[in-house]
């Protein structure tokens, strides 16, 4: 009787499970063993989408999706058309996971909770025999012939026949070294998905407010967003400041996190075009007091601290604002600019721009182009995508391109 070959996925996150679990029931003769360094599995899928999983994204063309990915996008290009997101609908469905999409784009199983996501993948896992070993850190990897040996923290030595990396991001290159021992070049890893920090504007003090409609863009480049936006205790979050910090990720990491932005709390115009609408409300709104009439659709807390800032006082009416003081309201509208120093992580969505190059990585097998039978899963690879369920889309397609190429071997 033929001994069962070995595949070891290393890492318990959502490209190593998917990798694992589609491979053992594509190739029965295949033994499959996940190796997870700590003590829990899927921990990211469970964060994500505050506790709802933000499986895929609604979006059903590869050209069009291919553009939420700031690194990465001709790869992903090429692995989608093995693997949609319209696969990733089917294959949860037939196991009884619906998902539904939400105004945005974004994809959430119909129960609104991460764990239906996670017992899926740990049934199917049980279904198809997959070994779990947790707690279980990998410091080095030799190929020696046919076989891989993988060292762990406490010098056991596993063996298999074919590996599959899919141990996420690391913050930081040196924590990449055992893979650079075999000869992969990295691409030094930076973060991308992080707020804005403010921490000497006043600002801070509306912590909580949010709009569904903000433009952000970012001083001296090209980089510029518009979506919801939200005011922390730190500074500026939300959609719109994900993605820019995840387009600007490597630009933002070279200025150390300090740079300038400008924001227009009212997108539908610019500069020119509320000077003129002004005119309309100064004669209409003519006996109000500036402070109470709020005709922008922006939160009332936000429209006080910016008559505030512009050096309107609380009794001043519409029929008497100074131009100078009006000239000041229309900039703090359209053009607020703040000085942001430094970042902070925003945890649920953390992501890594950087790591294995995609050069040394074939984008239809998910293969190493150095090392015969040594995979690539997620975001070990120099793929990351902007916040809306685009990364899990990368996990489920390049764990599901590596589980096809390695149970067909």
């Amino acid at each position: 009787m033929q001994q069962k070959k070995t595949l070891i996925v290393i890492g318990g996150g959502a490209a190593g499970f998917f990798c694992a679990v589609n491979a053992a029931r594509m190739n029965d003769g295949l033994k499959v063993i996940i190796v997870e360094r700590s003590s829990k599995l899927l921990s990211k899928v469970k964060v994500s989408g505050g506790g709802r999983c933000n499986v895929t994204h609604a979006c059903f063309d590869i050209n069009d999706m291919m553009k939420r990915y700031p690194r990465g996008n001709h790869f992903v290009k090429k692995s989608f058309h093995q693997f949609f997101t319209s696969d990733t609908i089917e294959w949860f469905n037939e196991r009884g996971v619906g998902l539904k999409a939400e105004n945005d784009g974004r994809m959430f199983p119909v129960t609104n909770s991460s764990q239906t996501i996670i017992e899926c993948l740990i049934k199917e896992a049980n279904k198809f025999g997959v070994e779990i070993l947790m707690n279980k850190q990998i410091d080095k990897v030799e190929k020696l012939k046919d076989v891989f040996n993988l060292t762990t923290h406490d010098s056991k030595i596993l063996t298999c026949d074919f590996l599959c990396i899919a141990s996420g991001g690391y913050p930081k290159s040196s924590m990449f070294e055992w893979l650079k021992n075999l000869g992969h070049s990295i691409e030094e890893p930076v973060p991308s998905l992080f707020t804005f920090n403010l921490p000497d504007d006043p600002i801070v003090k509306l912590m909580g407010v949010s709009l569904a409609d903000a433009r952000i863009r970012i001083l001296g480049s090209k980089l510029s967003e518009q979506g919801p936006l939200l005011i922390t205790h730190w500074g500026l979050s939300g959609p719109a400041v994900l993605r820019l910090s995840a387009w600007g990720a490597r630009e933002l990491g070279i200025n150390d996190y300090h740079f300038k932005v400008s924001v227009n709390w009212v997108p539908a115009y610019n500069e020119n075009q509320l000077r003129e609408w002004f005119q309309e409300l100064r004669m209409d709104n003519a006996s109000q007091k500036i402070i109470n009439k709020n005709n922008f659709g922006i939160p009332q807390r936000l429209w006080e601290h910016l008559v505030n800032r512009a050096g309107i006082t609380e009794n001043m009416r519409w029929s008497d604002l100074p131009v100078k003081l009006q000239h000041m309201l229309i900039q703090n509208l359209t053009a607020q600019q703040f000085e942001v120093k430094g970042k902070t992580t925003f945890k649920e969505e953390f992501v890594t721009a950087g790591g294995i190059k995609l050069s040394e990585i074939d984008a239809n097998t998910m293969q190493s182009k150095i090392i015969p039978d040594l995979f690539f899963a997620g975001e070990v690879m120099d793929v990351d995508g902007i916040t809306g369920g685009f990364n899990f889309q990368h996990a489920w397609t390049s764990g599901f391109i590596a589980a096809k190429t390695i149970s067909g071997k």
